[in-house]
């Protein structure tokens, strides 16, 4: 499993981890989100510890960006997940054909949430 963070470092609020398998975290890697904010070496205090860590800053811009990418990608693979759930017959099947689906509306929560100030991708 990947991890996309997302951190809020003025708020007691701890760091947010969307786990994700090697397939969604390729796709992402692929697509407009890489392009979207630029990552940038930042010294930062990690449970009392000091870290050097690549962090994209969720700014007004940035932030609206990755939410139109998320609700465009969130759109387009609900299509997908629809026509596949007519053919799911097991919950193992169902759990399969949502999954991209439920990390794409775990991610777009996460940029939504303004609390959240950076968030750190290593594509």
């Amino acid at each position: 499993m990947l991890d996309i963070i997302f951190y809020a470092f003025k708020t007691d609020l701890p760091p947010h981890y969307v786990e994700m398998s090697e397939d969604v975290y390729e796709w992402l890697a692929k697509s407009e989100f890489s392009k979207i904010g630029k990552s940038v070496t930042r010294n930062v205090s990690i449970d009392g510890e000091e870290e050097n860590l690549p962090l994209v800053e969720l700014d007004r811009d940035i932030r609206q960006q990755l939410r139109n990418f998320f609700r465009d990608a969130i759109i387009c693979e609900s299509d997908a997940v629809l026509t596949q759930l007519e053919d799911a017959a097991s919950k193992e099947d169902y759990r399969s054909v949502t999954y991209r689906l439920r990390k794409l509306l775990d991610l777009l929560k996460c940029v939504e949430n303004e609390k959240y100030q950076y968030l750190q991708r290593l594509l």
